[in-house]
């Protein structure tokens, strides 16, 4: 513990399902302000609901966990800056002045007073402005009981707060033979950490191209073949190459982590244009992008016109529609199945001046029900 906190770093913890023990410890020393910023148990749904500012697909998830972590990193910067305090020197290198903040969270499902279908396991997670860490281990379920359970992811928490803050010395997990902490890491490029702390508003991935003419703004979560025909299709329909687009920042969730960053690019092959960016509105998008058509489906054009996006801003639909017009963009939309219903642009009450910017592809030329979220479902991602 005293390691921890000679660290010079400012952390706040978020825990759920398990790993509470892991704030007794840390609290345990008269030195802890010093490092501690705040702890959570966001422990009903809708506590988490209101921690992640979104409801998760999975409350017992990897991404979750990171996602956790994610916000715990934003909300270490609102308190030290609100305190006064920045950021201490010992957490200052390569990272650059926000280096030595730190969001921990963990996620977990462990034994409780009747049985559980699933395993038994815990999701612990990371995030400071250059790296994203995720832990991850399954217990040996009925081996130990709720209170060995928890005493074992406190210490694995705890190992994980160590880690982050450059300390090399671990606590023993006395783990059994079949027991293994899975451990991933992705270390950011610095163009990445500018991208989160909004020194840079895009980031380039492959070749540059120069005002693009088509742009596919998506999550692609995952990236899967109707993308790619719809890319294929729209190259041909207006005539250019195609430059797709991640926004790591979102409306509704938390910022992208590093790892997710990762795994979305993996989807692309060498030769594809991504730009990320922080653009979570398609106001943030024409200003980045002026004159180009977006990809997009009636789903999300749907969207468009709905005012909640637009509340940040600052905007109402009407003038966030007139920038998008103002800014000479346009869309180009491919109907999608939504809601166990095909939907095109023909099935939208669209306000007038959004309609005169699309142009629809029809369900002859293509259609495609594939869809990213049955895709995670399927491979237990959720």
């Amino acid at each position: 513990m005293a390691q921890i906190h000679e660290s010079g770093a400012q952390i706040v913890l978020a825990v759920t399902g398990g790993g509470s023990g892991a704030i007794g410890q840390l609290f345990r020393v008269a030195w802890a302000s010093r490092t501690m910023l705040e702890a959570r148990v966001p422990y009903a749904a809708t506590a988490m609901d209101d921690w992640l500012r979104a409801v998760p697909e999975n409350y017992s998830s990897a991404r979750t966990a990171r996602a956790m972590a994610m916000v715990a990193w934003q909300r270490a910067g609102v308190l030290a800056r609100a305190n006064g305090a920045g950021v201490g020197s010992a957490g200052r290198d390569d990272e650059g002045e926000d280096a030595a903040l730190i969001g921990v969270a963990a996620t977990a499902s462990l034994a409780s007073d009747r049985p559980k279908r699933g395993p038994h396991r815990v999701h612990a997670a990371a995030q400071t402005r250059g790296r994203t860490w995720q832990w991850s281990l399954e217990l040996d379920k009925g081996r130990r009981s709720r209170g060995e359970e928890e005493d074992l992811v406190s210490c694995l928490l705890l190992n994980l707060v160590a880690t982050a803050c450059g300390v090399t010395e671990q606590l023993e997990l006395h783990l059994t033979a079949s027991e293994t902490i899975e451990r991933h890491e992705k270390q950011a490029p610095p163009e990445w950490q500018d991208l989160l702390t909004q020194r840079r508003d895009l980031v380039v991935v492959g070749s540059v191209v120069e005002s693009p003419a088509v742009v596919f703004p998506g999550a692609y979560n995952p990236r899967h073949s109707g993308h790619r025909a719809m890319a294929q299709l729209a190259a041909e329909l207006c005539g250019g190459p195609v430059v797709h687009e991640i926004s790591i920042e979102n409306v509704d969730k938390p910022p992208l982590d590093f790892l997710e960053i990762e795994a979305r690019l993996a989807r692309f092959d060498t030769d594809e244009t991504v730009c990320l960016t922080r653009a979570d509105t398609f106001v943030a998008k024409a200003a980045l992008f002026p004159g180009t058509t977006f990809v997009v489906g009636a789903d999300t054009l749907r969207r468009i016109a709905e005012p909640k996006y637009y509340r940040s801003l600052q905007l109402t639909a009407e003038a966030a529609i007139d920038c998008l017009a103002s800014a000479g963009c346009r869309f180009l939309v491919f109907g999608r199945l939504d809601d166990g219903q095909f939907c095109t642009l023909d099935d939208l009450a669209l306000p007038p001046a959004l309609a005169s910017l699309c142009r629809e592809v029809p369900e002859s030329r293509f259609r495609d029900d594939i869809s990213s979220t049955e895709l995670r479902r399927q491979a237990g991602e959720e």
